[in-house]
């Protein structure tokens, strides 16, 4: 296929090959990687630039995106790409292969720095899904600082660089400047920028930028990073957001509501923290999806009303292709044994995505986590259906540009089943308000204890 850029991906190609430390900060969908393949391209055979290139990538995107992208146009087809995947024999093998363009998922960063240590090889690193980099605790991003001076260029890609705030950005940034523009140590970054926000005594467990901070912080990367946004640039399709109500039988209520009480009731004279939290709000989602694991691990199955509205909502595409997005284990247990249908499929190998594109599968289950970077699934249809909603905006947003993105021929409906009276509603309102995911979890986990024990001191 011929390679027709529009005019901001040749402007971003050009910002990779100008720049030995560039980020592209582009929305979802718009073609990242033909932009950073083009000037890979570019370095490596017309301005003599680079030799060898590695890719880090989230597993899925590393096995299909970057060398489907190449293969798809005609200026990227020359390039040889070795994927450094499976097991550690499967990858040396593919080390030592001749290659261009070397792709390894991010899990195995610290497997390749440790095999090389400083003997590394590549003179371009592009990180793909930059954010996945944002804790400076991780073991992924202390394996790739150790040989970030052994980097001629670095290229870093996402979409939302600061997903849960602004204190994500010193991680990623010194993966592309070694701590040039914020500092050689994120306890600088912090004390610069930000003040103590939520705290308990002497732990603090939240910070808040400083007037000024966030002007501050995007003039000293503007040298480096780039920013687009896709309403600015491209014309998608419409995009048509549909809540689907799921009312609970009054049994199953009473039922949510006592185990909510239950598992709220003993913290009502703590101080919520993220942790705990986490735990009570993803047992209580689990039971507004209509199933919860017990002590034992074992699945008690609570009601089947979100698995009758699925099903309804799959019935009423009228044989048009639906990708599911669930949340747990036994949602896709229970799904499956639900609907009984032979073309369902659970998203899970490369196959499974040229399956999809080809419009070979009608239902396909995919987790968000999974699904949620890079991977190309608008050719093979145009309805989402969430069946448990997940916190994180990032993972929301990512997982629904799946389909609506650049390439979309139809407008992209997505319908999300929120269970009326649980917490699936607080999900939603949080979701179309663009709160990030942690503080907003919090406050809501907090309003219903506040709301239980006002029940209790009712006498209810």
């Amino acid at each position: 296929m011929k390679y027709k850029p529009y005019d901001y991906q040749s402007y971003a190609t050009q910002w990779i090959i100008d720049k030995e430390k560039a980020a592209l900060f582009l929305d979802m969908g718009m073609g990242k990687t033909s932009c950073t393949l083009t000037a890979i391209s570019l370095l490596l055979y017309d301005y003599f630039e680079v030799a060898k290139v590695l890719v880090i990538a989230p597993l899925r995107v590393a096995q299909s995106t970057w060398d489907e992208e190449a293969a798809k146009w005609d200026h990227l087809k020359h390039l040889k790409i070795s994927k450094v995947l499976g097991t550690e024999k499967e990858r040396i093998a593919a080390l030592n292969k001749r290659a261009n363009i070397y792709i390894i998922n991010r899990e195995n960063v610290k497997w390749l720095v440790d095999l090389y240590q400083n003997k590394w090889p590549f003179d371009m690193v592009v990180i793909d899904e930059l954010s996945s980099f944002k804790s400076p605790k991780a073991q992924r991003f202390k394996s790739l600082r150790k040989v970030r001076p052994l980097m001629k260029r670095v290229v870093g890609l996402t979409g939302t660089p600061a997903p849960n705030g602004l204190i994500d950005l010193w991680s990623q940034i010194y993966l592309l400047d070694g701590g040039e523009r914020l500092g050689k140590t994120v306890t600088g970054f912090r004390d610069r920028y930000f003040l103590p926000d939520k705290r308990n005594q002497h732990v603090i467990f939240s910070y808040k930028a400083k007037d000024g901070a966030e002007e501050a912080i995007y003039e000293k990367l503007s040298d480096i990073c780039v920013s687009m946004k896709a309403e600015d640039y491209l014309k998608l399709p419409e995009r048509i957001n549909n809540i689907i109500s799921v009312h609970l039988p009054e049994k199953v209520k009473e039922k949510y509501k006592q185990l909510e009480r239950d598992l709220l009731l003993p913290l009502k004279d703590t101080d919520i923290i993220a942790n705990t939290a986490a735990v009570l709000s993803n047992k209580l989602l689990q039971i507004a999806n209509g199933a919860v694991y017990d002590e034992d691990g074992d699945v008690q199955e609570i009601h089947e009303e979100k698995l009758k509205a699925l099903e309804d909502t799959i019935e009423a595409a009228n044989g048009k292709p639906v990708l599911v997005f669930y949340s747990y284990k036994h949602d896709i247990d229970r799904i499956k044994k639900h609907l009984k249908r032979e073309d369902l499929r659970v998203l899970d190998k490369p196959q499974d995505i040229s399956d999809w594109n080809e419009r070979k599968i009608l239902i396909m289950l995919a987790h968000p986590a999974s699904a949620g970077h890079g991977l190309n699934l608008q050719a093979g249809g145009n309805i989402i259906i969430w069946f448990g909603i997940p916190w994180s905006l990032e993972l929301y947003s990512q997982a629904n540009a799946r389909l609506y993105r650049q390439g979309q021929k139809e407008n992209v409906i997505i319908h999300h089943l929120v269970a009326k009276g649980t917490l699936d509603g607080d999900v939603m309102k949080v979701l179309e308000n663009k709160e990030l995911g942690q503080e907003a979890l919090l406050n809501a986990v907090r309003a219903k204890l506040r709301e239980i024990k006002g029940e209790k001191n009712n006498g209810s």
